[in-house]
């Protein structure tokens, strides 16, 4: 039953993943506004006709939303029938449920305010922002769901005070770059130029659009958190044994790398599509690697996963 609640938990986040990366792809070729201002109904009715690309797209991403919906709610319910109480996969899972409430709520405000399209207000900007922080935040609450629920240790900040300072400073610091970048991409999307250093003039000039000038911002702070990222995995102790908290380190350490790189390239060829969500993914991909680390790097040292006390007392016998 744990086990397979445990792939459950693994394959929900994933999934939450690639409707994420869809819910990028309709921001990335203006489709947001498919469906009219009208949610959760799309141009009014429950199943659009003769719809349009653009509504297809905006449509059938409403549609995976709602099923990543049903997936978290039935996590959360087997979390709560298939654990003992007091197990912390059970409030995970319950952050996850309210996070995926809060991450519709969200969406929802985005059509109901029109702030989607061709939209460039602030508000817009704002709301991406929010967007952004929420989804992050899920994907904790879903990483840290499937972790416990596949036998890692719990977490015991109280003795770990330094090392919970480093983790939060840089979970900030994550996040910071995620935001930047995502008003970034609403920049690229809102305003593309057809040349390098077209783009990089607009950038520095005093007279472009605020989103334009706002996305110096996000390489310099990506390149600031990925030499902080480098040396934090390198540097936190974890646990004897922690196989899953070592990989996750060797992880954040290898797409931090791979991020500026592709970050470069998506300067370089003017933000494609395929690029942003390559970029995105790697994102995505980075911050679950960093949530597991760092609940490996908080877990006490008496709890250990069992496949690693298996391990420990096999080692012992032979």
């Amino acid at each position: 039953m744990t086990a397979r609640l445990a792939r459950f938990a693994w394959l929900t986040l994933f999934f939450n993943v690639a409707v994420i990366l869809w819910g990028a792809y309709v921001r990335a070729t203006g489709s947001g506004a498919g469906c009219g201002n009208h949610w959760p109904l799309c141009n009014g009715v429950v199943i659009p006709r003769a719809p349009s690309v653009e509504t297809m797209i905006e449509f059938s991403h409403r549609l995976t939303s709602g099923l990543a919906l049903v997936a978290v709610l039935l996590l959360f319910i087997g979390a709560r029938r298939g654990l003992e109480a007091g197990h912390p996969a059970r409030r995970a899972a319950g952050w996850s449920l309210f996070l995926m409430l809060t991450e519709a709520a969200v969406g929802a405000g985005l059509v109901l305010f029109r702030l989607v399209a061709d939209n460039a207000s602030m508000a817009r900007a704002l709301f991406m922002a929010v967007h952004l922080i929420n989804t992050f935040l899920l994907l904790a609450a879903l990483t840290l769901t499937a972790h416990w629920m596949s036998g890692g240790a719990r977490m015991s900040p109280s003795d770990r005070a330094a090392t919970l300072s480093t983790l939060v400073a840089a979970a900030v610091g994550i996040l910071i770059v995620g935001t930047s970048g995502a008003i970034a991409a609403l920049g690229d999307t809102l305003f593309p130029f057809t040349s390098l250093r077209e783009a990089l003039a607009a950038d520095l000039s005093p007279t472009s659009h605020l989103l334009i000038r706002l996305r110096v911002l996000h390489p310099a702070l990506a390149i600031a958190v990925t030499i902080g990222l480098a040396a934090l995995a390198s540097r936190v102790r974890l646990a004897p044994g922690d196989a899953r908290g070592r990989f996750a380190g060797r992880l954040v350490f290898a797409l931090c790398i791979a991020q500026v790189a592709v970050g470069f390239l998506n300067v370089y060829l003017l933000a494609p599509v395929w690029l942003q969500l390559v970029h995105l993914l790697l994102a995505d991909l980075l911050w679950i690697a960093f949530v597991v680390f760092a609940a490996s790097a908080l877990a006490t040292g008496a709890e250990r996963a069992p496949a690693y006390e298996a391990a420990r007392v096999a080692a012992r016998v032979g």
